[in-house]
């Protein structure tokens, strides 16, 4: 690999409200050479996610924070170029990981899983066959504990987790709504994800009251990931015994103070509603279930996603940033290397 050069992102400085390309730097160093029980991978794809912005905050939380000068990590797949006398992995496999914003990495291999490039595309494994994808799946049947033909709402309806959440709801007889910021991703939600109804939230005028002529009879479960105007607006529209799965609020990701809470916080009283937020990570048992299930959905045809595939790791920063003013059409993703490395 003498001829080879790695590239990572690093942080540079912690941001302050919305992140910018000098927050980040791109450095060059040695391609690493595996030492004895070791691996040599080279992503081919990583993935960047809302949730990474609140890990360069320097606060303790589900996941320590990243430090200056680190190099950032993340979702990502690759293949193994080398095994220096590692049993499980040999050379040609191809592994998920958890070490992206490089080029290439060493690894002892327990932070590795092998997956199959023949049952799904490789970068789907960041996305509809991943993280995004068990995301959706636990916190709607799981958490939101979804029941048959109810009545579903879901934010960010066309993103990486939204889209895999309305395509469930309506494989199990639910009437699914969802909003999006734009209308060629409205668009997407009715002809592809087969939403009943989508919302643009930023041509609708008041939400609450588009959510209200969308779904006249009420809420049963709504999956959030925003926050904000949205969660004011499900919560004037939620059922009785309705549920909420907090999933994300990446409206306030990036603010400098925290904004004020919702002013109908009360209705959860009459209602009787849940609120319930969750990691994925917690529910790591469910992987069997999510594969066999999301594999034979889409062997039938019942499930649909997009990727915005953005070339280059130097171009990983500018992807990021983009996920917050909706660059994006379903997941985001940054090709670092080629699909097969040896």
């Amino acid at each position: 690999m003498s001829s080879q050069k790695n590239h990572e992102i690093r942080l540079k400085k912690r941001p302050t409200g919305m992140p910018t390309l000098a927050d980040f730097e791109l450095v060059e160093t040695a391609v690493p050479t595996p030492g004895a029980g070791q691996v040599l991978v080279r992503n081919a794809y990583m993935s960047v996610d809302p949730y990474m912005r609140g890990r360069m905050v320097d606060r303790e939380s589900y996941s320590p924070p990243f430090q200056i000068g680190e190099t950032l990590s993340g979702g990502a797949v690759g293949q193994v170029v080398a095994s220096n006398g590692n049993d499980k992995f040999k050379a040609g496999d191809y592994v998920s990981n958890f070490s992206g914003w490089r080029e290439w990495f060493v690894s002892p291999g327990g932070d590795l899983q092998k997956i199959d490039p023949a049952l799904a595309p490789l970068q789907s494994y960041l996305g509809t066959f991943g993280m995004p994808g068990l995301t959706a799946y636990a916190g709607l049947l799981k958490v939101g504990e979804l029941k048959e033909g109810e009545r579903v709402f879901v934010s960010a309806a066309s993103g990486a987790v939204g889209a895999i959440v309305c395509q469930i709801a309506k494989i199990k007889g639910c009437t699914v709504v969802g909003s999006a910021g734009s209308d060629a991703k409205c668009d997407w939600l009715r002809k592809e994800a087969h939403v009943d109804k989508a919302i643009n939230y930023k041509t609708c005028g008041n939400l609450t009251a588009a959510l209200r002529e969308a779904m006249p009879h009420g809420i049963d479960v709504y999956f959030e990931n925003v926050g904000g105007a949205h969660l004011d607006a499900a919560l004037a529209n939620m059922r009785q015994n309705g549920r909420i799965a907090v999933c994300g609020m990446i409206a306030q990701y990036n603010a400098t103070e925290m904004p004020p809470g919702p002013s109908n916080i009360i209705a959860v009283i009459p209602l009787r509603l849940t609120i319930k937020g969750f990691i994925v990570s917690d529910f790591g048992s469910l992987m069997p279930d999510f594969i066999r299930d999301m594999s034979g959905w889409a062997k039938a045809g019942k499930l649909k996603w997009q990727e915005t595939i953005v070339d280059g790791i130097e171009n990983a920063p500018k992807a990021f940033i983009g996920l917050f003013s909706g660059d994006n059409m379903g997941k985001m993703l940054v090709r670092v290397g080629p699909d097969k490395a040896v």
